[in-house]
């Protein structure tokens, strides 16, 4: 049977944030898969799915800071693994880690992760994921109990895997998004992660060497204390998914809790933060 899907083409006023938060908002919705386009993002769903009301519980449309516009457009039946194929490019992390799909040839990079990403982010081409990589590749992991929270691909529990970290956790709210991660790390051949589905109330009573949480800022400071108290003495947090200008405001968080800044990457305007319990 052919499935029908909506496309709704958002125009977003100012965009990154604005989509950023419009994305967040529509994945706890039916919607399945999300584009970037030039003046804002498509989101799309299947028509069976739809109702005249899907958007009513979608709070930034009532943001007076942001100007959001849409239209409807339904698509019949689509391949996904298909446009993932010629859209997804495998690409290269300081030489060291090569991140691709199945379909993709295999180099001679220390670490090769394949990924299947399907619904799911964390590819490594956003600027948050491609950080976050270079920090686990710059940091010793070694036998380091580890946290990956907001795991999407679970590409960042995967390469921390190949680089030695164990036991790992790998959470995500997203059910894709749990789904693609265990599809992931059993396609690398993972032996030390384990997947969960769910939020920050899933860190009662645990402790963890590294926590890596590449969520955006409204997320980390709600949870950061949730962080911090599972952060082993001299643990490692590890933190992106938000932009420059947010930095004093996850800092003053960070260091009010008794952590200490390490270092820091920016790329594109979106930065990634590295501290010490």
């Amino acid at each position: 049977m052919a499935i029908t899907y909506l496309g709704y083409h958002f125009t977003v006023e100012p965009k990154d944030l604005g989509c950023e938060i419009l994305i967040a908002e529509l994945g706890e919705l039916p919607f399945e898969s999300f584009i970037e386009s030039e003046l804002g993002c498509v989101a799309y769903i299947q028509k069976q799915f739809w109702n005249e009301d899907v958007l009513k519980e979608v709070a930034i449309f009532e943001n007076a800071e942001f100007k959001i516009n849409y239209t409807i457009e339904e698509i019949e039946q689509v391949n996904w693994n298909e446009e993932w194929e010629k859209n997804f490019e495998a690409i290269d992390v300081d030489g060291k880690c090569h991140v691709r799909a199945p379909f993709h040839p295999k180099t001679e990079a220390v670490f090769d992760i394949v990924i299947e990403p399907k619904m799911s982010f964390g590819t490594g081409h956003h600027e948050t994921t491609h950080m976050m990589i270079q920090h686990l590749l710059e940091t010793n992991v070694e036998g380091l109990k580890t946290l990956d929270m907001g795991c999407g691909t679970a590409i960042l529990a995967i390469l921390a895997e190949m680089k030695g970290a164990k036991p790992i956790d790998a959470i995500d709210i997203d059910n894709w998004c749990y789904l693609n991660s265990i599809e992931n790390a059993e396609r690398n051949n993972c032996k030390e992660i384990t997947v969960f589905e769910g939020d920050a109330k899933l860190l009662i009573n645990k402790k963890y060497d590294l926590i890596i949480a590449n969520i955006n800022r409204n997320i980390l400071l709600n949870d950061m204390q949730t962080y911090v108290d599972c952060l082993n003495p001299k643990g490692i947090l590890l933190l992106s998914g938000f932009y420059n200008e947010d930095i004093p405001f996850i800092d003053a968080s960070c260091v009010a809790k008794g952590l200490t800044f390490i270092k820091q990457f920016e790329r594109n305007n979106w930065v990634s933060l590295k501290y010490i319990n």
